[in-house]
């Protein structure tokens, strides 16, 4: 006896499976390979603000002269800083960029898939104490904002909003996104800004941000935005704005002027985002990007540390 066919799940019914398998297999990464690493303080993350004074150290590169102290830095003829006690909760704010050049990737995943698996990250790092998430999406041609929350069953909501959010071609931007997030509206805290950075615009939208949030900015990159493979004649396509070219990649200089232009974009990149003075990580669709994450912490965890013994 044959049974009767099951109904067809609806598409939010499948987009709220796959977030959750997603968010399970996250937790798992997280939990299991940064086990130790990512352990503890919050600040192992980014350091978030704090209201109360807390002790003096010297100034190393790469600080905020915004917490330069004077007093200390006339005494002693040498600059200090005075670093600060981060407050018990901590109001985290991510501005994902889903635009449609995110819809691509050529590897593991797509850059769409990779901005949610660090929207992921981020908020089981952040999940603890009274700690809040709250998230700006752009999807190119609205912004939508989901208020700051707290708990697992919050973050999956993010997620499941990232995981059913298709991008549109429109006029909305990240500079408007990230207007947005240094409005009076939003406390300050940590803001995670997710992004291709493929558009203009955004560089002085990121310094208003970084006035009143510790910021870190989330690049991720497909490894054919930066090289081309030799396969004869091609047609690229600007996801955003739908226009298409056509490029003969068996032409040697042609491929080594598409790899230079993909070297100064990352390294202009990465200069605006250190003048804004905010954090920089990059992730790749081709990389193991829990790896990559773990690296950058360490970093920072080594650079806070040698900070300390210094002062």
């Amino acid at each position: 006896m044959s049974s009767a066919p099951s109904s067809p799940r609806s598409g939010n019914e499948l987009a709220a499976t796959r977030t959750r398998e997603v968010l399970r297999r996250l937790e798992l990464d997280v939990t299991r390979r940064l086990d130790g690493l990512l352990q503890g303080d919050y600040r192992g993350l980014v350091p978030g603000l704090g209201s109360e004074p807390g002790e003096t150290r010297a100034y190393t590169a790469g600080d905020d002269v915004r917490r330069m102290d004077w007093n200390v830095t006339a005494r002693t003829n040498s600059p200090h800083i005075r670093d600060s006690i981060a407050d018990r909760e901590l109001e985290t704010t991510v501005v994902v960029d889903l635009a449609p050049s995110l819809d691509f990737g050529t590897s593991q995943h797509t850059k769409a898939d990779l901005a949610i698996a660090a929207v992921a990250a981020v908020g089981l790092l952040t999940d603890r104490g009274g700690n809040r998430l709250g998230a700006i999406i752009n999807d190119g041609a609205r912004l939508r904002e989901i208020r700051p929350g707290s708990g697992r069953r919050h973050l999956m909501a993010i997620l499941h909003r990232l995981a059913t959010t298709e991008p549109q071609r429109g006029d909305e931007s990240l500079g408007e996104a990230l207007h947005r997030l240094a409005g009076p509206g939003h406390r300050g805290g940590l803001a995670v800004v997710v992004s291709d950075l493929l558009v203009s615009g955004w560089a002085d939208s990121l310094r208003s941000v970084t006035l009143r949030h510790e910021t870190l900015v989330i690049e991720v990159v497909d490894p054919r935005e930066l090289e081309l493979p030799r396969v004869g004649l091609i047609e690229l396509a600007d996801r955003r704005t739908g226009r298409v070219v056509e490029v003969d990649t068996r032409k040697r200089s042609v491929r080594e002027r598409y790899a230079e232009a993909g070297r100064q974009r990352l390294a202009e990149h990465a200069r605006a985002v250190r003048a804004a003075r905010a954090e920089h990580l990059v992730l790749r669709t081709d990389r193991d990007w829990v790896l990559d994450l773990a690296k950058f912490v360490d970093r920072r965890r080594r650079r806070r540390t040698i900070a300390t013994v210094v002062s």
